[in-house]
């Protein structure tokens, strides 16, 4: 039995992989850059127009509660969150670090009631 002699490597497996990692990160890099998939959506006749609100509320460190930058009570913000649509609309929480961690109880208490779906709680990066 003769060995051949090795004196050629064959590349062309490692350029396949090589080539399979770069279509790889072109990909991904492509949607980190944009952080979206732009996407041409269709049309349909039967539009329904749906009116999202934003609600902000803010608790600063004197336990006072602000309904869209507006000074309110407890119970005022509770009477306006009846005129919101649960489903629909988003309610934003900023609350003060120093703050008494009872007042933020009660602004969830009052969304939970409601079954307030929307609700995010802003917070520093």
């Amino acid at each position: 039995m003769r060995r051949e002699r090795f004196d050629k490597m064959n590349v062309v497996p490692f350029i396949d992989i090589v080539l399979v990692l770069l279509v790889i990160v072109l990909a991904t890099s492509t949607f980190i850059k944009n952080k979206t998939i732009v996407v041409d959506l269709p049309s349909a006749s039967a539009k329904k127009s749906e009116e999202k609100k934003s609600i902000h509320i803010a608790i600063d460190k004197e336990g006072e509660y602000f309904y869209d930058k507006e000074a309110l009570s407890l119970e005022q913000i509770k009477e306006k969150l009846v005129t919101l649509d649960p489903k629909k609309d988003l309610v934003s929480l900023n609350m003060d670090k120093s703050s008494q961690f009872q007042h933020f109880v009660g602004i969830i208490d009052i969304l939970k009631s409601k079954n307030f779906e929307n609700i995010s709680i802003i917070t520093k990066d």
